[in-house]
């Protein structure tokens, strides 16, 4: 090790950067260093580590912990050939389920699983996947850089897809059959690979589908029954997002990263509260520095019990706690660093990163066998 640590995030510091305990709320932080081999952690608000899983897989972005106490976690299946060459950098494969001592209780298994799934109790889950296009099919897909398909011209549509325990397919969505080719076309500087890059996918209260069209700048409401279109954010309003959550007044809440934000030379990143009526941003966070909060790719949002939101800085590591009037009064950067030294991603990650691609906060009261645990 050099004098000076070369990596800037490891110099800043790592660990609890900040605490106000009279305005965070408080509880349980889980997330899954992106670098790891298939760790994940649960962190007590002084950002001390009260539980660990060991998984058997790379994680392929994130795990939520279930009603019922277990641990949903999404690994990357080995063996698998890159699609394109940011496949290995987002992909996934095993969707499993796991019990506070780490047990894997099941798996769901798909070669062309990416980005994110939702455990829905009984062993279903909704997840979004690929499909390849090809010859006219693809040429169909607008905008993006000329020449930038997969190998022999293919472009990679999104599909979601819910299965049952057993793996049966309950319900399908595809891209390719559902989405206005001019309506959603590849911003010019993206990839012609993917298309539109659908990096989230959640169940709405009332039953529709809620999906995050990143390379296209569109959040959306799917409609089960149909598959058309119910709802969409106007262009402009986010751009390359991620990670939509509905609230309970039906209220979007958008980690919006800013990347070709119309209107803006310098990029930011802010989390928004979207009125599905209007269409219109009724509650924004950024830094008030606005250009020190700026994370080109991945991030989510979480709005707590108590009105406070998680907010996943992804690229750096760092989670931090906002109230609603944008007060920062938690923030923890992750401290595992890794170098991937597996040969299928080590071109992606030059450095050694300590990324996440979302964290997740609990109460106590979320995890009863936590108690169990300490008191043993």
């Amino acid at each position: 090790m050099p004098p000076v640590d070369q990596n800037f995030r490891r110099r800043r510091g790592t660990g609890l950067i900040a605490l106000d305990p009279a305005a965070s709320e408080g509880g349980y932080t889980l997330f899954a260093p992106l670098t790891g081999t298939g760790e994940v952690y649960l962190i007590d608000i002084h950002g001390e580590v009260v539980h660990e899983w060991r998984l058997p897989y790379r994680p392929g972005r994130h795990a939520r912990i279930l009603a019922n106490g277990n641990l949903a976690y999404s690994g990357v299946l080995p063996g698998q050939e890159a699609l394109f060459p940011m496949w290995h950098k987002y992909r996934g494969g095993v969707m499993l389920e796991a019990a506070p001592d780490g047990t894997v209780l099941r798996e769901h298994r798909d070669p062309l699983q990416h980005h994110d799934a939702h455990h829905l109790g009984g062993g279903r889950v909704l997840y979004t996947a690929l499909e390849p296009l090809r010859g006219s099919d693809a040429a169909g897909v607008l905008g993006g850089v000329p020449g930038s398909e997969a190998a022999d011209g293919t472009v990679w549509a999104d599909t979601i897809k819910e299965v049952d325990a057993d793996g049966s397919v309950r319900w399908s969505w595809n891209a390719a059959e559902h989405l206005d080719r001019a309506e959603y076309a590849l911003h010019p500087d993206y990839a012609r690979e993917h298309w539109p890059l659908i990096n989230s996918v959640v169940p709405l209260a009332d039953g529709n589908v809620l999906a995050s069209l990143r390379s296209v700048s569109a959040v959306v409401v799917i409609s089960r029954e149909t598959g058309e279109i119910l709802w969409r954010t106007e262009p402009g309003v986010v751009s390359q997002q991620h990670a939509p959550t509905e609230l309970a007044d039906g209220r979007v809440l958008v980690f919006d990263n800013g990347v070709f934000r119309p209107g803006s030379d310098v990029p930011y990143s802010r989390v928004i509260e979207v009125e599905r009526s209007s269409g219109k941003v009724v509650w924004e966070y950024h830094d008030p520095a606005r250009e020190a909060f700026f994370a080109p790719f991945m991030g989510s949002a979480q709005r707590l019990a108590g009105g406070n939101t998680l907010v996943t800085d992804s690229p750096s590591g760092r989670l931090f706690e906002v109230t609603p009037e944008g007060y920062l009064c938690w923030e923890y950067v992750v401290p595992h660093f890794g170098a991937y030294q597996e040969s299928e991603v080590r071109g992606l990650f030059p450095s050694e990163p300590n990324a996440v691609f979302r964290a997740y906060r609990y109460t106590a009261e979320e995890l009863p066998w936590l108690d169990r645990e300490a008191a043993r």
